[in-house]
Order: structure tokens, then C-alpha cells, then sequence
């Protein structure tokens, strides 16, 4: 599947979102993506406090993503994270019932979505939307 460098460089890579507001953050992961974080700061969630005031991190089981509290939340022009997904038409669809709003973009012939989705010559689709603070992600079809 690709090339693993071992050693000294043998790691994981995941992604680390921004937020201005933790709590705000939490609530729309939770609401719009329907996940719970599974730490806060170093700790192991076992209660859900009534705030939070650290990263949080999340485990979809395929994958793992940092939500820290940052002023330059929503600074990111670019794509910061996706989400691949099996059955695109169902996720959009569900998404769209949990309020998400896709964005457009036009960036002439080659790249310009219809009703928030890009489809690109090879049938692949891709969608952008925004989480709470700002950060753009993109889900995709596999």
C-alpha cells in the first residue's frame, strides 16, 4: 500500500483541527459527524465533564483527529482533513438531514461543483463543508 520508514520515523500520522471555541467544537462533531472524543488533554473520558478546556481527540475505529483550542482556528484557506466514505450518496444525504451546508466553488471548467459537489471526470465525488470553527474538510467517495 505504500512505503513505512521505520525506525526513528516509525509513526502515526493524524490530523489536528483547530477551535476558538472547544465546547462549540464538541457539540458540532458530536451533533453534525456523530462522534464522541475519546480523551481530553491526556486522560482517558470516562465522565463528561460539564466543559471542556483542552484538545480533544477522537477515534472513528479507522482513524484518529485532534480538536485543540487555538486562536488561528478558521485561518486554514485549504482542505484540512477528509472523510472517505463507501457510499457517498448516503453520507451526503445524511449530512444534509444533520444541517450541514456544503460549500461551492468555481474555479473554472476543470473544477466547479454542482450544488456543493464536484464530480470529476472519473465519477469520483467530493464535497466541502466547514466544521464550527471554520476548518474546511472534504468528504470523498472511495
Amino acid at each position: 500500500m505504500g512505503t513505512h520508514p521505520g525506525g526513528a520515523m516509525d509513526f502515526i500520522i493524524y490530523p489536528e483541527l483547530a477551535a476558538s471555541d472547544i465546547n462549540r467544537a464538541k457539540k458540532w462533531y458530536s451533533d453534525k459527524l456523530g462522534l464522541e472524543p475519546v480523551r481530553h488533554g491526556n486522560e482517558p473520558i470516562e465522565v463528561e465533564p460539564d466543559s471542556y478546556d483542552s484538545e480533544l481527540l477522537y477515534d472513528t475505529g479507522t482513524a484518529r483527529f485532534g480538536v485543540y483550542p487555538s486562536d488561528n482556528a478558521g485561518t486554514n484557506k485549504a482542505t484540512a482533513a477528509r472523510l472517505v466514505v463507501s457510499d457517498f450518496d448516503a453520507a451526503h444525504a445524511e449530512l444534509v438531514s444533520r444541517g450541514v451546508v456544503f460549500e461551492d466553488y468555481d474555479f473554472g471548467d476543470e473544477f466547479r461543483t454542482v450544488d456543493g459537489v464536484l464530480t470529476s471526470p472519473d465519477g469520483e465525488r467530493t464535497c466541502w463543508f466547514k466544521d464550527s470553527e471554520g476548518n474546511i474538510l472534504a468528504m470523498g467517495s472511495v
